[in-house]
């Protein structure tokens, strides 16, 4: 029996098990194995057979936004009204092929933007290359799923199911789970707060289908056995997702008002440009960019300093200014609302916030 196989029978005997206290090992059981399943199929296959055209492209600009959907529904479309780059827009399906970089200047940021080509339903198993597709959007830094507003639901649930199986959280965080393997001494179990879903019988159950025996484990919150079994696995990739429907026009105002009031969703029309400015602000948000200006010693704030922009993302990090600057970091004269006065002398650890000014000291 093949790895698909195995996959498709435990879903199927996860589906038709009752959930009840009786059967929460059991079930625990189930779903540490259809992950270790789903991680075998994400394996690279090591038969040496001919290389096909990645999709992947140089990573460039402040930020990577990533256009994830099923064919036709306006990813093209949208690609060459934000930038200035061209992408073929046609009405049969699949007229990407490949993924066609962009950029949006927005701010004083160049947000590169990526036209990924069509996925469909299976993507996450390798079909129509949706392996490839998927692989480029674990690196960006926010997701922008298009829907089509005439289609409901139905797009946004499969979608979601295809991006979970391949180990992609969308708008959530990384479980607070601290677990550490060890060579002896069995298993710790500890925990901060009263747990509802995991006992230490169920969390020893699945680290034993992992083969591990002897761990350190402490819950810092109650989690769920699918998010201990993420923390286990060690390979998810946690990133907000903007839920973008296209084509409202074509639907009834109160379809409209209904997913707009969605959470992270935003309702557009590219082909009449309507919201496209709103969509723009939001993407800005969930980005969390942050634009900081460099000041040279002897420099005036008001004339010399706003020609020196740096957009940042958040966290700020001397990396971006440059590479050898954090080992030669002495410290630093921060003016703007980060700090208690105006210039106040700060460390590594401090905090910028939009728009300050700051003025580096090395060693």
């Amino acid at each position: 029996m093949g790895i698909l196989e195995k996959i498709a029978e435990i879903e199927r005997e996860i589906a038709r098990t009752q959930k009840n206290k009786a059967t929460e090992y059991h079930l625990g059981l189930l779903k540490a194995k259809l992950a270790k399943y789903r991680a075998q199929l994400l394996e690279p296959t090591k038969s040496a057979g001919a290389k096909g055209e990645g999709f992947d492209v140089m990573k460039s600009g402040d930020a990577r936004v990533a256009l994830i959907g099923f064919p036709s529904v306006g990813k093209s479309t949208f690609l060459s009204l934000m930038t200035s780059t061209a992408s073929e827009a046609a009405s049969y399906e699949f007229t990407t092929l490949t993924c066609i970089p962009g950029v949006i200047e927005y701010k004083g940021a160049n947000i590169q933007l990526l036209d990924l080509p069509g996925i469909i339903e299976g993507a996450s198993q390798g079909k129509g290359r949706g392996r490839q597709v998927i692989a480029v959007a674990r690196t960006a830094d926010v997701v922008i799923m298009m829907l089509d507003a005439t289609k409901g639901d139905v797009q946004r649930e499969l979608l979601e199911k295809e991006l979970e199986t391949v180990g992609i959280r969308l708008n959530c965080s990384k479980p607070n789970i601290y677990f550490k393997p060890k060579k002896g001494g069995g298993l710790s179990y500890n925990s901060t707060v009263p747990l509802t879903h995991c006992s230490e019988k169920l969390v020893q159950l699945i680290l034993h289908e992992y083969k591990i025996f002897n761990a350190e484990v402490l819950f810092r919150e109650d989690s769920t056995p699918d998010e201990f079994i993420d923390v286990i696995v060690g390979n998810r990739v946690y990133m907000p997702c903007l839920y973008v429907y296209n084509k409202v026009d074509q639907i009834s105002i109160e379809e409209v008002n209904r997913l707009a009031h969605r959470p992270n969703s935003v309702v557009i029309s590219c082909g009449m440009k309507l919201n496209l400015d709103y969509l723009l602000e939001s993407l800005w948000e969930y980005l969390a960019l942050i634009c900081i200006y460099t000041k040279k010693r002897g420099a005036l704030i008001v004339c010399d300093v706003f020609a020196n922009m740096l957009v940042l993302l958040y966290p700020p990090q001397c990396h971006r200014i440059h590479r050898t600057l954090a080992g030669q970091f002495k410290y630093a004269l921060v003016w703007g609302t980060s700090t208690k006065y105006s210039p106040q002398r700060v460390g590594l650890t401090h905090i910028m916030e939009h728009e300050d000014v700051i003025q580096i000291v090395k060693k």
